[in-house]
């Protein structure tokens, strides 16, 4: 069965799905099903359509809260060329530390939140090493984290 086209406006059955997910991602299409009174296989079909369009990921989250191994950083980036957004953010994403990217309005071009198991010496080796070669960055403002409620990560590579 080939599945469903996303569309920019999801349905109350789309964004129920995704709710019951948010408060469980365990939760089987059996049990969704029920408590939206829909049958486990539209559930089974949205959730492949969403997941297949990019819109949604069911992944295990890791408490940043809870995980003191871990050290996270928010870093305010500008670049040389404003030309080159999409392609400095493409680099940028793809280093091993970095959890998000976004570009966005104000005092920075891009704003990245990164995550290390190395400390203080991750985020300066983050910001002496890594970031420079990715080339283009004029300067860098950088913020370590000391404390944050509801935080949630997906690890990435460097991290498992």
């Amino acid at each position: 069965m080939k599945p469903r086209e996303i569309s920019k406006d999801l349905d109350d059955a789309d964004r129920g799905i995704i709710r019951l997910l948010v408060k469980d991602g365990r939760m089987s299409s059996g049990e969704i099903a029920q408590k939206l009174r829909i049958t486990p296989p539209t559930v089974r079909s949205r959730m492949e359509a969403m997941v297949g369009s990019g819109l949604l990921k069911v992944s295990g989250l890791l408490s940043f809260v809870r995980a003191d191994f871990l050290t996270m950083a928010i870093v305010g980036i500008n670049l040389e060329l404003h030309q080159e957004l999409d392609r400095k953010i493409e680099q940028i994403s793809n280093l091993k530390q970095v959890h998000w990217a976004v570009v966005v309005t104000g005092k920075y071009d891009i704003i990245v939140e990164i995550v290390t198991r190395d400390g203080m010496q991750g985020i300066y080796r983050f910001l002496i090493e890594d970031l420079p070669k990715i080339g283009g960055i004029r300067s860098t403002e950088s913020f370590a984290v000391m404390k944050a409620k509801n935080k949630w990560i997906l690890p990435r590579e460097g991290l498992r």
